[in-house]
């Protein structure tokens, strides 16, 4: 059986810069939002559900899913939220099954943003690792990379699990307030963690 770490964290965290480092370090990197990128690009797997689901409007002009205009409809609607989870989510897992199932490294990292609200995820990992920061350092990060007000931030960062419950499900934790080589010097502790841990 792989090893399987579960990597979660709210918004602006610091989940991919983690992620990069242990890939660089060896581990196989399998995440959920690259995955839902892919089925909502131009001719991904999704496309069509989406056309379905929320018309031709939701479709840019390239194909693929308008994230922007799809995130204010979910966002505002719990519903709309419901329907394009139960569309998206079993294309995810099955795919990051598909991927784990493959993996080449001594251990996966699972990157899964919702994974403390997802006990399905819970139910196939190994260990939880959380990546924190001050929720004020993930609004100040979000903000400068995506260009979104600080109220879209803050209400993006309402619509996950809080902080706490996060990091009371977190068997290890990365604290990501500092720099990259602090981060850096984490992963590379972890991973030797892991590396003992797998085999």
């Amino acid at each position: 059986m792989t090893f399987v770490v579960g990597l979660t964290g709210g918004i602006g965290s610091g989940k991919s810069a983690a992620a990069e480092e242990f890939a660089r370090l060896g581990a196989t990197v399998v995440d959920t939002d690259a995955i839902a990128h892919e089925l909502t690009a131009p001719g991904g797997a999704a496309i069509e559900g989406v056309r379905r689901l929320f018309g031709d409007a939701c479709i840019d002009s390239r194909g693929a899913m308008d994230r922007g205009r799809v995130r204010a409809l979910v966002f505002d609607d719990a519903a709309a939220r419901k329907r394009l989870e139960g569309l998206l989510h079993p294309m995810i897992r099955e795919e990051s099954n598909r991927r784990i199932a493959a993996a080449t490294g001594p251990y996966v990292v699972h990157v899964v943003p919702l994974l403390i609200e997802s006990r399905d995820y819970r139910e196939r990992i190994d260990r939880v690792l959380v990546v924190d920061c001050p929720e004020q350092t993930q609004l100040a990060r979000v903000s400068a990379r995506s260009g979104l007000s600080e109220e879209e931030v803050r209400r993006m960062m309402a619509a996950q699990v809080p902080r706490a419950d996060r990091l009371a499900a977190a068997d290890d934790v990365i604290d990501n307030s500092g720099s990259l080589d602090d981060l850096r010097r984490q992963v590379q502790a972890l991973h030797r963690r892991y590396l003992a841990m797998s085999r």
